[in-house]
């Protein structure tokens, strides 16, 4: 069964250090979209980084969507728990501590990290969420389900999608079951901000809270 898990396009690249990160591309993109942010945050780290299940009109998605903006979530959780059981067979292959991966995604993949996180917290250590919305329109419970979990948002202040109202709601909604979430905010839109790759460097390398 793992081995079929494993059939979903995706690039392994081994690595030393900890943790190990899981790239998780944004609408359009494919398996090897991000892999080059490893050199800029974690060059020594392992990274998994698959290629979204979901066409749009031929474009990879990691979720279906109803109309820019609107999210089919009945279809994000179950991609999500589809991706939670990818990341368990690929621990298994690649000798990966469970539940170790440091999720780092952009958009459509910063969307899939963030209700990977809500829906299957032991899947993750924690994420770094580029360009990144709500996932599910409903209040989250509050509990302790993603306690010890170190979150960091970095969102454009003019970014049309990923708004202002959109990066507090996310944090509400992660704090409420105790993630330990920081906030990175730049000027520009809907983009990675090379600027701001040091900064997630120093986030990444911080490690968990003591």
């Amino acid at each position: 069964m793992s081995e079929g898990l494993l059939r979903r396009p995706h690039v392994w690249q081994p690595g030393s250090s900890a943790p190990p990160l899981l790239l998780l591309h944004g609408t359009g993109g494919d398996e090897h979209d991000l892999l080059v942010l490893r050199q800029h945050l974690a060059p020594d780290a392992p990274v998994l980084s698959p290629r979204g299940a979901v066409s749009e009109q031929g474009m990879a998605r990691f979720f279906r969507r109803l109309r820019e903006g609107v999210f089919d979530e009945d279809d994000l959780r179950l991609r999500a728990d589809e991706l939670a059981a990818f990341l368990t067979a690929a621990e298994e292959k690649y000798d990966v501590t469970a539940g170790s991966w440091l999720a780092v995604g952009f958009s459509n993949g910063a969307n899939m990290a963030s209700a990977l996180l809500l829906r299957h917290p032991e899947s993750l250590a924690g994420a770094v969420l580029l360009a990144a919305m709500v996932p599910f329109a409903a209040d989250e419970p509050r509990d302790h389900a993603l306690a010890g979990k170190r979150v960091l948002i970095v969102n454009g202040d003019s970014d049309p999608m990923a708004t202002p109202e959109q990066t507090s709601r996310l944090t509400e909604q992660l704090r409420r079951r105790d993630a330990d979430v920081e906030l990175l905010s730049f000027s520009g839109g809907h983009t990675i901000d090379a600027g701001q790759l040091p900064l997630i460097k120093k986030f990444i390398d911080a490690g968990p809270p003591n």
